[in-house]
């Protein structure tokens, strides 16, 4: 990946097949679908990819228990499917995570461990392991620090875990791989119209703000929470398509939920479940559901939804948390299709939803994480319906994502080059500085964070350190983006203040 190549296809004259709007988990999904099936395809992303919600997760490959609960059998079975091809396909970047769900009755053991049992059975072939009834020992032996008193069991069941970001980044780099050209930092601006139909779309470079129209077969609309802006950039007269709910993440040492099994609370006081889930030697527990009105990249968290996880994951544990032990809180934007009815967003059909308009822009939202692949079969099919093109088949239910080898190969160049950057980022982490500036050659990082968000996490693991590293991060990638002294100025002020508000005060 190299976003200077990359741009160099926006020079020339050319008639895309289909251009794609928004390079979260959906675009980029897209755009490897489209790519191949032959189609020639640009994806656009205005950030950084996987900038919004698609970095935001609470880093499950998932089915979704809750759903099963709700009654909508079609959308677990499809996604445990997807689950399957997920895990399948990006090994590299997910594994099979042991839950456990504590029960304080005896009703409560039966009700859960039929529920589990059954969605283990809905994944058929795919099945990641059998759910199994726990004793009250058994329970406590996986969840050391589990609140005992009342306990009467657990019941053990196996999902899918995964790092967001990097799987968004691996899928662009595939897509790339695959004949599609993928930028970042490249903002679409404005819809060029030929008789009413969408014919080319404007966009500008936001690091150098260079312009370019481009033309197109059909556009694809793939940007989450900003569907909206996308629809009425389209068609002000358009009404809103997406409902944006809150969700967000608390993030603490492993010492005070050791073990390496997750724990799911099936009933918070709002409906959800929560969640404590191992993830780079840190534990994140999460998350809320809360209606907002306004939305934007950097959404704050609510002191209420702080404290709603505190009070819950204290009540199930013996090690209580407070706020001085929160090493990060980060807040995702769950694009929700709008529906007429008011109440709870919990409640919200997370199925994806698709829709033309009638100058031909496709707009897909909704779905979820684990079904990205499926959002995006439905999008190129589409797409090559209203851009009158052959339609191809979808291969990507058994498309490997990455390639792990070409990896290591580079990585390998960049340690020769210079043995230093063997030393690790910080001594409590397993982050180098090769893979600072392997982000910087490979994986499109164009600032620090980029990298310390998306590329190595930091930020999302213990944001003051990733406060505290920002200088040396600066001074290694400035060379590699031939930037200066000011540069790394700016960019160290802007991280710094992003990263406060990761810090709950």
């Amino acid at each position: 990946m190299n976003r200077s190549e990359q741009l160099e296809s926006l020079a020339t004259d050319t008639l895309w097949d289909i251009i794609i709007i928004g390079g979260g988990a959906t675009g980029v999904g897209t755009a490897l679908d489209a790519a191949t099936r032959g189609y020639k395809t640009l994806l656009l992303e205005g950030h950084d990819f996987a900038k919004g919600t698609s970095s935001r997760s609470t880093k499950l490959v998932h089915g979704g228990v809750r759903y099963l609960e709700q009654g909508n059998i079609k959308l677990v079975r499809e996604a445990l499917r997807e689950r399957g091809y997920l895990l399948k396909n990006a090994p590299h970047l997910t594994s099979i995570q042991t839950f456990i769900v504590p029960v304080f009755s005896w009703l409560e053991k039966m009700f859960y461990g039929l529920g589990l049992r059954f969605y283990d059975l809905l994944s058929g072939k795919l099945s990641l392991g059998n759910t199994q009834i726990l004793s009250k020992k058994e329970t406590v032996a996986h969840l050391p620090t589990i609140n005992a008193e009342k306990l009467s069991g657990g019941i053990l069941y196996f999902d899918g875990q995964f790092d967001d970001s990097h799987l968004a980044i691996e899928i662009a780099a595939t897509a790339i791989q695959k004949g599609a050209t993928v930028i970042n930092y490249c903002k679409a601006a404005g819809f060029i119209k030929t008789n009413g139909k969408i014919t080319g779309v404007e966009c500008i470079d936001a690091l150098t703000e260079k312009k370019y129209a481009l033309k197109t077969k059909v556009v694809v609309n793939a940007t989450g929470v900003f569907t909206n802006a996308i629809v009425q950039m389209d068609d002000h007269l358009q009404h809103d398509l997406v409902s944006p709910s809150q969700g967000i993440h608390l993030v603490i040492d492993a010492k005070f939920f050791p073990g390496i099994d997750a724990m799911m609370i099936p009933k918070t006081d709002d409906g959800r479940v929560l969640f404590a889930v191992p993830w780079h030697d840190k534990v994140v527990l999460g998350t809320t559901d809360t209606p907002i009105e306004l939305i934007s990249f950097e959404p704050k968290p609510l002191e209420e939804e702080i404290e709603f996880i505190i009070k819950h994951i204290n009540r199930y544990c013996t090690v209580l948390i407070t706020r001085a032990d929160i090493n990060s809180v980060y807040v995702g934007l769950r694009p929700l299709v709008k529906q007429k009815s008011k109440g709870s967003t919990a409640l919200i059909s997370r199925e994806h939803h698709l829709s033309v308009s009638s100058s031909g822009l496709i707009t897909i939202t909704g779905g979820k994480w684990t079904t990205y692949r499926k959002m995006a079969a439905d999008a190129v099919d589409n797409a090559a319906f209203i851009g009158k093109f052959n339609k191809e088949k979808c291969i990507t239910a058994h498309t490997p994502i990455g390639n792990e080898q070409e990896k290591e190969k580079r990585m390998n160049e960049i340690l020769i080059k210079d043995t230093t950057l063997e030393e690790l980022v910080d001594p409590k982490y397993t982050f180098t500085k090769a893979q600072i500036v392997y982000a910087v050659k490979y994986e499109m990082a164009m600032g620090i964070e980029d990298i310390l968000a998306r590329r190595i996490r930091l930020l999302f693991l213990d944001a003051k350190l990733a406060i505290s590293v920002a200088p040396m991060v600066a001074s290694i990638i400035a060379p590699y983006l031939q930037k200066d002294k000011n540069w790394e100025a700016a960019e160290l002020k802007s991280f710094t203040q992003l990263a406060e508000q990761y810090i709950l005060q």
